[in-house]
């Protein structure tokens, strides 16, 4: 099973970042072709994400929640599948070429960090074995996948003003996903209350996320206050993006806490709100 799960995620690999280079090619040069090759190699890549992680399902007799690499798998697989509905909906892809290249870069970190691990079960800890992981990862994952979705498009606006990218549309997808961080950060409080005793406890990643809630916060309110200029919103939109990752990538590596039992890609103790 390791070996096909490895070549699940090769496939995953070689599927967004050729369809990522297919779509910024395209954009420039409004090739329909390259275009719609771009679009098939996304539905392919999708099926084989989605498939890694029901393999991963198997091996593990588990939902795949609790590493890093495996929140990763989920992170992306819905990123992916958010952005294919929009373009199905609004038929616009020119913000598929960064979508993609999100994808493609989260599935690398896999690939070069977490190889060895691919074929390994490891038993959960005693704080994991709460059903109150599934709805806090799977929470936070989604609200990371609309702003994955968001950064995409506000780069697309910020570098050619596309005027098919509707700033309503943005908008209802940041709101879709500050609820859901909103959401996540609540679960994952009284999911630490039962395992730590407290709500709140200042850990590093429950400071950096409510950092990125308040980003996220500050967006949406000048929008609706009709404060907020076309380009900066874009800016702000890759700035919470940007703390997203940070929160995800950079808090594992420079803040370990209680929420790091273990490293960036090892074991099976993360939470991620």
């Amino acid at each position: 099973m390791a070996t096909v799960f490895q070549v699940l995620i090769y496939t995953t690999l070689i599927a967004y970042a050729a369809g990522a280079v297919l779509y910024l090619a395209g954009s420039s040069s409004a090739t329909r072709k390259g275009l719609l090759a771009a679009s098939c190699l996304v539905v392919i890549g999708f099926i084989s994400n989605l498939m890694a992680l029901i393999l991963r399902t198997i091996m593990v007799s588990r939902l795949p929640l609790s590493s890093s690499y495996e929140f990763i798998l989920i992170f992306t697989c819905i990123t992916v599948s958010f952005y294919l509905i929009y373009e199905f909906k609004t038929g616009e892809k020119g913000a598929g070429g960064v979508v993609l290249l999100i994808a493609a870069m989260l599935i690398l970190s896999v690939v070069l960090m977490a190889q060895g691990q691919f074929g390994e079960v490891t038993p959960l800890m005693p704080a994991l074995k709460s059903p109150w992981l599934t709805v806090h990862v799977l929470t936070a994952a989604t609200a990371y996948a609309c702003f994955a979705l968001t950064a995409g498009l506000a780069a697309r606006q910020l570098i050619s003003n596309n005027p098919d990218i509707t700033e309503e549309n943005v908008y209802k997808i940041a709101g879709a996903g500050f609820t859901l961080l909103s959401l996540s950060i609540i679960l994952g409080a009284i999911w630490a209350e039962q395992a730590w005793g407290s709500y709140w406890s200042w850990d590093p990643k429950e400071v950096w996320a409510l950092i990125t809630w308040i980003i996220y916060a500050v967006y949406l309110h000048l929008y609706r206050s009709s404060q907020l200029k076309s380009k900066t919103a874009s800016i702000l939109l890759l700035a919470g993006f940007a703390l997203v990752l940070f929160t995800f990538f950079g808090v594992n590596y420079l803040l370990p806490g209680m929420h790091s039992y273990a490293g960036i890609m090892k074991g099976a103790a993360m939470k991620f709100s």
